[in-house]
Parts: structure tokens; sequence; C-alpha cells
């Protein structure tokens, strides 16, 4: 029997997941379960370079595996797990960070973006590391693909720069993965947004039949 490829991807715990979610992300996740090696996680360490209250993060991660049991993850085809309870993802991320120029990190798009939408005048270092955390949460696993959009390639191309040095520096170790891309639609909320938990215009996928109606009713339809 032919070894399957590994996929890895993770999702941060913010709560109830909600019909952006699962056409976003979760629904190519039960997919790739049938073909792939999966390692699918809760990125709770990552809600960290976005708040230090995180007291909700226990009560959410319960909430989102129940989400992805709920849509279909297997956990007997799928290995299911959470970041923070297997600490040598902080220990390969520190290795990294020895062997990681400042300015492979400045220049991920992702990291001026949220300094200019959240109007962060004095960025931390976990808001720069962050990708290179997620190069240490892929590269631990040996991932061959890592499912994304096309906004989060870079990452990918960082965690192959990543690889590349860290095996040139010591001894062939890790291989260097491709990003599988998703095509992943812009889900309209209840008020023509995109579909967010912030923007309260949310259909989450643990809502009662008669929440969802009272929901759908609010929608704006199109005159035309």
């Amino acid at each position: 029997m032919a070894t399957r490829e590994r996929v890895l991807s993770g999702m941060r715990p913010s709560g109830r997941l909600h019909l952006g979610n699962y056409l976003g992300a979760l629904a190519n996740w039960v997919t790739l379960q049938e073909d792939y090696d999966c390692f699918y996680f809760s990125a709770d360490w990552h809600v960290l370079t976005d708040r230090i209250d995180v007291s909700d993060v226990p009560a959410n991660t319960i909430e989102m595996a129940a989400d992805w049991l709920g849509a279909g993850l297997d956990p007997q085809r799928s290995t299911l797990f959470i970041q923070s309870l297997v600490p040598e993802h902080a220990e390969l991320h520190l290795l990294f960070s020895m062997v990681t120029p400042v300015s492979w990190l400045e220049r991920v798009p992702t990291y001026k973006e949220r300094i200019e939408q959240q109007g962060i005048a004095s960025p931390s270092y976990g808001l720069l590391g962050y990708p290179l955390l997620q190069s240490a949460d892929i590269l631990m696993y040996k991932a061959r693909w890592v499912p994304v959009g096309v906004d989060q390639v870079p990452h990918v191309e960082l965690t192959r720069e990543v690889a590349r040095r860290f095996n040139n520096t010591f001894r062939p170790v890790f291989p260097e993965p491709d990003a599988k891309l998703t095509e992943i639609p812009k889900v309209p909320g209840t008020d023509g947004r995109k579909m967010s938990k912030s923007y309260g215009n949310d259909i989450e996928l643990a809502d009662a039949p008669e929440t969802i109606r009272a929901k759908v009713r609010t929608m704006v339809t199109d005159p035309a």
C-alpha cells in the first residue's frame, strides 16, 4: 500500500464556526482526508499574536472541535490535536528563530497589513514571528502539502526558505512543503459584507433551525 502524502493545516480557536469557515476551509479538509495523511490542529498559541487575554480559548477549542467532527472530520482518518499540548512546536520555533533573518519576516505581506489595519504602533515579536511559528507547525510534521488560499502563499514560501536554510546550515532534515491552492469563496454575511464573527453577520454551523431562519429573514435581497 502506497504511503499517503501528508497534509497539515490549523485553525485559530475563536469559537463556533460559521458558513464562511466551512466553505473556506473545513469542507476542503474533509475532502482531503480521503486521499491524504491529514494533520489538523487548533492553533491556540497563534491567538496570542492578537491579544493577551486567552481565557476563552479552552472553551472555544472544544466548540471548534465539535464543529469539526460535525462537519465530517474523522479521528480515524485524520490526526486532530491542540498546538499548545505539543511543546515541541515552541522549541522548533526557537531553533528556527536562530537561523532566520529578520528581513525575511518583515517582507511577509500580512505583517504590514495587520499593523496598518489594527493601528499597531509598537508591534511585538509575536506578531513579526507569527509566520515563523507557522513554519515550525508545518515542518515539525514534515508535511508535503499545506492547503491555503492565495493570500497565504507567502507564508508557505517562507517555510520553504526556512527549511532550506536549516538543511544547508546543519544537515538535511526537513522536506520543503508546497502550497495546495484552494479556491476560497467570499461568503456574504447577513448584511452583505464578508461573513465574520466580528461583524455579527454570521450563520454558525451549530445554529438551531429557528435561529437560522431569523437571521436569513434579516438579509437584504436583490431588488432586481
